[in-house]
């Protein structure tokens, strides 16, 4: 159970059974008194360490590794040894350990995932075992789950189909909610739903542990969805189930399916555009362009694209613009062009951000007949530029060039996962731009240098919206997930800027500071949920100290034998 339940924790685990408990065990920290109840003595050195002995333990360890991907596998191996160490070690090292445990780390973790398995964590749900989903929930384990982030491991950050792999996504995701946002590790679940993969690296790897089978697609696809989603709101009527990398046919749609029947949301639609939305805000403070005036290129119209255009265009209605004017500011731009009206093959979900025709008539093309991201930044004039495409250099020297040529501060976000996927590197944009870009990175970058100074580059990351998501809507047992909690915590992310206070600081508060910027976006989030009417029994004035509650740290608690 939760630590914040009671100030001690019951067993009947003892030796050897309660050591491979990640949730119990706690190593060479074990007290005399509980080594004496639990007969641990001889199967632990003698030596009582504390936290902080194992963590700096863990630390020289980690730091003896020559790659990022040793150095993953090995925090996944803490974290399925002892989980209390594992979180103390991250929250204590935030930006250091983040680009491990996250993007990004975390893509190469998926692509080699079944070379990486060693322990069960969260769960693998196949269609061959469809059948057996209410069996599979019912474990006492998963008695205090709170918080789902589920996939299907089909677009996992910009790499694709991984298959099975995509767990490593799941997992990641809720390493941040606990060390972000404070969730108790025991209220979290990983799920994989294993619906095959297309992906022939895998279907040929003699060591893939997925289910061997062709991605199922249709009505196959869409019953095991159904039938997962019932299967959750039995057993946990009011979870927070949260979509995770699902392909840009699915993600939409099941979003639109699911978000009225339990309470969900879609980090790669919402979550990204939650943070976009919150740095572009931070960035108009600096510009001087305020957001009625922002002419805003997108490229990658996919779901995640056009949900970071839908929350801009919301937060340019709240600051006066019609729904119509707003969305002429929108230029969105796919593989096959700027999308216009007319064009066939729109989703529902293009349709609203398609350019008048007439509106660009006028415009000087590089190839008639095709409008590419540079016809739009040289015609359209945009002042933003987004990019969520997973186009590695798609934001090339013409582009950057010709969006410096027409803004004095030209805002420029290449936020696709992982590193090798962005559309430009910030040292690129900084030299092409002559240092007057504001840029957002969806992974980690090293440091850029402005007149002799080391410049940190802001990781436009959904680490800073979901862990204070999560935090808020559990902490007030909010129902359901509405558009306007992810404006108010993109207003909150924006409001944490230290570019409010001196334009010359960065546009996000720094990766260390995450648990408090998950605080803050937790506090906005309930107090919208309050106002729309999506809690029960919560005053306002009991917010604050929910959430308060709400947030574990992570220490060592003491064990006692449950009586039988």
């Amino acid at each position: 159970m939760p630590e914040a339940a009671s100030p001690s924790i019951a067993t009947a685990l003892s030796g050897y059974e309660l050591l491979a408990d990640p949730q119990l065990n706690k190593g060479t920290a074990f007290s005399e008194a509980e080594r004496d109840a639990f007969h641990l003595h001889g199967l632990l050195p003698p030596h009582v360490s504390t936290l902080e002995e194992q963590i700096s333990r863990a630390l020289q360890s980690l730091r003896q590794f020559e790659t990022d991907l040793e150095r993953y596998a090995f925090l996944r191996e803490l974290q399925d040894i002892n989980e209390t160490l594992f979180y103390a070690t991250l929250v204590g090292n935030l930006e250091e350990l983040l680009p491990i445990v996250y993007t990004p780390t975390v893509g190469a973790g998926c692509q080699q995932f079944s070379r990486l398995y060693h322990k069960p964590r969260g769960l693998f749900l196949s269609i061959p075992h469809q059948s057996r989903l209410d069996q599979i929930f019912a474990q006492p384990r998963f008695d205090a789950v709170e918080a789902i982030v589920v996939t299907d491991g089909e677009r996992i950050l910009g790499l694709g189909d991984q298959g099975a792999g995509g767990m490593g996504i799941p997992i990641g995701k809720l390493a941040l909610y606990s060390g972000c946002g404070g969730l108790h590790p025991a209220t979290t679940l990983p799920i994989m739903l294993d619906v095959g993969t297309d992906n022939a690296d895998c279907l040929a790897d003699p060591l893939y542990v997925g289910w061997r089978h062709a991605r199922v697609r249709g009505q196959e696809y869409d019953d095991f969805i159904e039938a997962f989603v019932a299967a959750v709101i039995r057993r946990w009527p009011n979870v927070l189930l949260q979509w995770e990398d699902f392909a840009k046919a699915n993600a939409t749609r099941l979003l639109e399916r699911y978000r009225d029947r339990l309470c969900t949301f879609n980090d790669d639609v919402q979550g990204t555009a939650a943070v976009a939305t919150g740095t572009l805000l931070a960035a108009v403070n600096v510009t001087g362009v305020p957001l009625t005036a922002q002419r805003v290129a997108v490229f990658g119209a996919g779901s995640a694209g056009c949900g970071i255009a839908g929350l801009i265009r919301a937060a340019m209605g709240d600051a006066g613009l019609s729904e119509r004017e707003a969305a002429a500011r929108f230029f969105m731009v796919d593989r096959d062009g700027l999308l216009v009206e007319g064009m066939g093959g729109l989703a529902s979900f293009q349709a609203p951000f398609a350019q008048d025709r007439a509106a660009i008539a006028g415009w000087t093309l590089e190839r008639p007949g095709t409008i590419g991201l540079l016809d739009v930044v040289r015609n359209a004039r945009p002042t933003v530029l987004i990019g969520v495409s997973g186009q590695p250099g798609a934001f090339d020297a013409p582009v950057v060039r010709a969006m410096a040529q027409c803004n004095e501060r030209p805002v420029i976000f290449p936020l696709s996962n992982p590193t090798s996927r962005a559309e430009a590197t910030p040292a690129d944009i900084e030299a092409w731009t002559g240092g007057r870009a504001l840029m957002g990175v969806g992974s980690p970058f090293p440091p850029l240098m402005r007149d002799g100074v080391r410049c940190k580059v802001d990781q436009t990351n959904n680490s800073y919206i979901f862990p204070g998501m999560g935090l808020g809507v559990l902490a007030v047992g909010a129902r359901r997930v509405s558009d306007g909690m992810f404006m108010a915590a993109a207003k909150a992310l924006a409001r944490s800027s230290p570019a409010r206070d001196n334009p010359r600081h960065n546009l996000l508060p720094p990766v260390s500071a995450l648990r408090e910027v998950a605080a803050e976006v937790a506090l906005a989030v309930a107090l919208q949920a309050h106002k729309e009417g999506r809690t029960t029994g919560v005053t306002v004035d009991q917010i604050e100290e929910r959430i308060r509650a709400k947030i574990w740290t992570p220490h060592y608690v003491p064990i006692a034998a449950k009586r039988i």
